[in-house]
């Protein structure tokens, strides 16, 4: 008996204590510009967090974070001169923008655009690795838009399935999809891509849930500031190929999704979702950026919000729209 009654009181207790110690937060979890982010959980505890700039930051619980300096240099291979029409020259130097970073085997491999606003011609895709989530090393270019037939190749996301490795990227000009070489640094067919989506989406991620693959994208125009258009839209298949089809059964192929997240009167243009993370009480969280609409000169700033799944499979974000009030933070034990 007082075993029983010991057992009860610790039952509980375990019950109470998690919720009495709910974390909360309010958007932004990240107040400065951070556009496109992508994200790696570590064997060191940390989230790393990857944006365009190259900018990088790292925290514990996805809501406090810190930069980590110098994760990579500018890469350079894309870099050109512009004669103008006076006969001088200028170097142009190529931006590194929206990256993705995972762990194959023992390194970690980054990809990323080398871009240049405008250009959808020699804007391409290239790689990098390292021994470590915090400092990586330039392996250079992997193809440029005109070497691929993909116009505006930026925006890269890798896939693993089945022992197989796979880059889909693109912004609309089409989202592709094709095998990267066993190591992971180039592709092994370059003429075997396949379209999986139309020209109206930028900025996919895959995601792996029951029997359907989702492809989150996003729409619209990211960088207008609060006249930001950008919205986060989804559809779904039963094979990593596709098609991929929105609520109504129309194929992304043909422009169709199902928007789950757009702007409302303080954030402006939320889009280019990260990964999704799940915590240890088993619920989805997806950081993206937005506009502020109290301060939008600090750019695209970082937002984070719980996904919740409907009974047939479809993801959605509070009532469509980012948070703007205090939530309850995700929860990591270890």
């Amino acid at each position: 008996m007082h075993r029983q009654l010991i057992a009860t009181i610790i039952f509980i207790l375990s019950a109470i204590v998690p919720s009495a110690a709910q974390k909360r937060y309010t958007n932004p979890v990240f107040g400065a510009d951070f556009p496109d982010p992508c994200i790696q959980h570590a064997p060191d505890g940390f989230f790393y967090a990857y944006a365009t700039g190259p900018n990088c930051l790292k925290s514990k619980d996805l809501v406090n974070w810190q930069r980590v300096d110098r994760v990579i240099n500018r890469p350079t291979w894309n870099d050109t001169i512009r004669v103008d029409s006076n006969g001088k020259q200028k170097n142009v130097h190529y931006s590194f923008w929206a990256c993705d970073v995972s762990q194959i085997k023992d390194k970690y491999i980054m990809y990323y655009a080398c871009a240049l606003w405008g250009n959808i011609s020699r804007t391409g895709i290239g790689v990098a690795t390292g021994n470590s989530p915090d400092k990586f090393e330039d392996c250079g270019k992997m193809f440029r838009s005109t070497e691929i037939g993909v116009k505006n190749s930026i925006d890269p996301v890798y896939w693993k399935e089945k022992n197989k490795k796979y880059l889909a990227w693109g912004s609309f000009h089409g989202i592709y999809i094709s095998e990267l070489s066993k190591d992971g640094l180039s592709l092994k067919n370059p003429e075997k891509k396949l379209k999986i989506a139309g020209t109206a989406f930028e900025g996919a991620m895959i995601h792996k849930r029951g029997k359907y693959y989702y492809l989150f994208c996003s729409v619209g125009s990211c960088c207008e500031g609060v006249k930001s258009t950008y919205r986060t839209v989804v559809g779904r298949s039963r094979k990593l190929f596709g098609p991929y089809l929105n609520k109504e059964g129309k194929k992304m192929l043909d422009n169709h999704y199902t928007t789950i997240i757009q702007g409302n009167e303080r954030w402006k243009g939320p889009g280019h979702n990260s990964e999704i993370i799940t915590d240890d009480k088993g619920d989805d969280w997806l950081l993206y950026h937005a506009y502020d609409a109290e301060a939008p000169e600090k750019g695209r700033v970082m937002l984070l919000d719980k996904i919740t799944w409907s009974d047939d499979g479809w993801p959605s974000v509070n009532d469509g729209t980012p948070s703007t009030t205090p939530q309850d933070a995700p929860v990591f034990l270890k």
